[in-house]
């Protein structure tokens, strides 16, 4: 608080547009795509949907010097700041830590390191995406080199600006290790969820999910629904993270009833993987299946384990019905086959797989909130560190 201090008392800060404060801000171009020459060389070649916030290493193409000299690709060196001017990253900025061309969509700025420092203009166009995106015109919102070079940049004195960065990328860097140690644990639950729910032939009953289940016949008037029980398939979240309050509530009718320990599914385009194993009354629409189980044999959190994993949803795919908005096929998921192996196994499978979805996919308590928690405070700090007091400046 003490530096942040210093920050509101009288510091000499003027804004600069990026033209000025760069050696030079330029886009690059694309190699005729139809020539095989210019193509799967050794130079790195960015393109804009490889632009999301954050360092950049490598690049998914590659382009060789013919490819290089015949087209308006250019080598950037390392340490640029690259704002995207087309598509949907329009206004994401990423550093390229390698020298590298990109293609004409990327705004490549290389600062004047006597005046600004790389990472304090990376911070700063961080906190200015939504302004930098609402600059874009046309049906994809692009924008062009010379809106980037307009920009204003508040320039306080460069050790300040090192100081500033210290600061963020403590925040940043602390956000990334969580984020490697979340895809590191769930390279670890994938691995116990194909060992847990692959059995041996003939070492446990194999049931249909019609055997054992059903779909909801139940109906549940609209009176009895608000935005906490209403489950549409738009507040169904994908990847197996349950469901968030409804914006839509249904003000007529009677529409299927769930309850406690039935698995709600989201039967448009299965590959999203919407799946929530309810815990409450509340009622759904037709786009959304509702499985009640009726096997006392069978533990609820265990099916739904077994119907969150990929097995389903790729088997529900592959007999899906359309091709722009497939939809599950109701028949043949309820001829799907489920292991049933003894209560105390399914138990034990379990209290092992939830442990891992807990720590995975729970925005309340795992890791995902942890780091949803490490970038509110990042933006917190960010905000306090950017934003000088207008008695100060010298526009």
């Amino acid at each position: 608080m003490s530096f942040l201090e210093k920050l509101s008392q009288g510091l000499e800060v003027e804004w600069k547009t990026l033209e000025d404060v760069s050696i030079k801000i330029s886009s690059g171009g694309t190699p005729k795509t139809g020539v095989a020459s210019y193509y799967d060389g050794d130079i790195p070649w960015l393109r804009t949907q490889e632009v999301g916030s954050g360092d950049i290493w490598d690049t998914g193409v590659k382009i060789t010097e013919a490819g290089l000299k015949n087209s308006s690709a250019k080598m950037i060196p390392k340490n640029c700041v690259i704002v995207a001017m087309y598509g949907a990253t329009v206004g994401k900025v990423g550093i390229n830590k390698i020298p590298l061309s990109t293609n004409q969509a990327c705004a490549n700025i290389q600062l004047n390191d006597k005046v600004a420092h790389y990472r304090y203009v990376y911070h700063f166009l961080l906190s200015q995406y939504e302004y930098i995106k609402s600059l874009g015109a046309g049906s994809q919102t692009n924008i062009n080199a010379q809106i980037v070079k307009k920009l204003q940049i508040p320039i306080p004195p460069i050790e300040v600006q090192k100081e500033i960065v210290r600061i963020l990328d403590t925040f940043s860097e602390l956000t990334a290790e969580l984020t490697a140690e979340l895809t590191a644990r769930k390279q670890q639950y994938d691995y116990y969820r194909e060992e847990l729910l692959s059995f041996e032939d003939g070492k446990v009953e194999w049931k249909s999910l019609g055997e054992i289940g059903g779909y909801s016949k139940n109906r549940i008037s609209f009176e009895k629904l608000d935005e906490t029980n209403y489950v549409g398939v738009d507040n169904l979240l994908q990847n197996r993270v349950g469901k968030t309050d409804s914006n839509y509530v249904p003000t007529e009718g009677n529409l299927t009833a769930y309850f406690p320990n039935d698995i709600l599914i989201g039967n448009i385009r299965p590959y999203l993987k919407k799946i929530w194993h309810a815990d409450r009354i509340g009622g759904t629409n037709g786009d959304v299946l509702v499985i009640q189980l009726k096997d006392k044999n069978i533990s609820p959190r265990y099916l739904y384990q077994v119907l969150a994993d990929d097995s389903f949803f790729d088997y529900n795919m592959q007999h899906a019905k359309g091709a722009k908005m497939p939809r599950g096929n109701k028949e043949k998921i309820m001829e799907y086959k489920i292991p049933v192996p003894h209560l105390k196994e399914q138990e034990r499978i379990v209290s092992i797989l939830d442990k891992f979805d807990i720590l995975t996919t729970s925005i309340s308590e795992g890791l995902p909130k942890e780091i949803a928690l490490r970038k509110k405070q990042y933006e917190y700090y960010r905000d306090l560190l950017l934003t000088f007091p207008k008695d100060n400046l010298e526009v």
